[in-house]
């Protein structure tokens, strides 16, 4: 099998592929690509065609490493017809890739089920498994359910405590003010020690994932007017992926000046992502990232208990890399050493966040 990848500059086209392919992911939209670029990588977008026709689209970024040297890495990707198109998929990559491309990196976007029944594939012809850079170990969520189902799938806390927010009043769903979202993005960052991108990242993904045929969007969950919980959405076919988001204290005062009641609002503002998902046509919502190892100490456990809640379907999303020249395997050891080092500054532990 030989496949060619076509190079396309033309967005509509390329995430119409997208879109339309039963192996895909938002992150392979092209404004996702788009939010890449303000932090220096360059997309470049591929049809890939098998005798003429279209099986396969591919977001490649170029990431510069140092001079003489880059990567090539497809976030969630290829968004392809089947796997089976893995092995010549590679091969076609040799045959772009620039003489200063070191390593491809692939992130095939299936699920596979993380239980002792399921053996990941440790390869895909030449592309071999490898470390991730998006989060490896998720919870999904089935929207094909009907709500009553979805409901009693709910552990009986969230249930209980998505009740207590209706009763309050609290208000969730999709909203334009990103700046409430940056300030609970910015504030659970803080709490937790973690790092973001720059703000104008997020904006452009915000701007360009609605622009040529997926759908980027916010939601959050309100008390008595006031942001307390919320997240931000990116969506392309059937899948939307919660990527980023966060919560915040709720310090405000009744007139007699005792703390307001606790309005639930995190469990809110899940519950009503989801509904709001499922009533447009969304069949898969991606947690996006729980630990691989999980430990009480550390903050992303209280986020696996809280997405725990909402859904129990844990699944791995396996990364392969392809080396490209002799330096890859020295490649891949700096940028562990670089990851550990960012890890050390930004945390003060050398473990990853997930």
């Amino acid at each position: 099998m030989r496949l060619s990848l076509v190079e396309t500059t033309d967005p509509r086209v390329y995430d119409d592929a997208v879109r339309n392919l039963p192996i895909t992911s938002a992150l392979q939209g092209w404004g996702y690509g788009e939010a890449r670029r303000t932090l220096g990588q360059t997309p470049a977008r591929y049809l890939i065609t098998q005798d003429g026709r279209t099986v396969g689209a591919v977001q490649l970024l170029r990431k510069r490493l140092v001079p003489g040297f880059s990567t090539l890495y497809a976030p969630r990707g290829p968004a392809l017809e089947t796997l089976d198109l893995l092995p010549a998929f590679a091969e076609a990559v040799r045959r772009v890739a620039r003489p200063t491309d070191a390593l491809l990196k692939v992130e095939p976007p299936v699920p596979f089920l993380a239980d002792d029944s399921v053996t990941l594939p440790e390869a895909y012809g030449p592309l071999r498994r490898a470390e991730t850079e998006q989060p490896e170990h998720t919870i999904v969520a089935d929207l094909t359910r009907s709500e009553q189902d979805m409901m009693a799938g709910l552990s009986s806390m969230a249930r209980r405590n998505v009740r207590t927010a209706e009763k309050l009043g609290v208000v969730a769903g999709r909203d334009d003010d990103f700046d409430a979202f940056w300030d609970i993005f910015t504030a659970t960052n803080e709490r937790a020690r973690l790092g973001a991108f720059p703000r104008a990242y997020y904006e452009t993904m915000l701007r360009e994932g609605n622009a040529h045929g997926g759908e980027a969007y916010i939601v959050l969950s309100r008390y008595q007017g006031r942001a307390l919980a919320g997240g931000f959405f990116l969506a392309m076919g059937k899948g939307t992926y919660y990527l980023f988001g966060g919560s915040v204290r709720d310090d405000r005062v009744d007139g007699q000046g005792s703390p307001l009641k606790d309005a639930k609002a995190p469990d809110a503002f899940y519950w009503n992502a989801m509904l709001d998902a499922k009533r447009r046509g969304y069949e898969l919502f991606d947690f996006w990232g729980i630990p691989r190892v999980l430990d009480e100490s550390k903050h992303s456990y209280g986020v696996f208990k809280m997405k725990l809640k909402f859904s129990e379907q844990r699944v791995w999303y396996p990364a392969y890399d392809l080396n490209l020249n002799p330096a890859a395997p020295a490649i891949v050891r700096a940028l562990r050493w670089r990851k550990t080092q960012n890890n050390l500054r930004k945390r003060g532990s050398a473990d990853d966040v997930l």
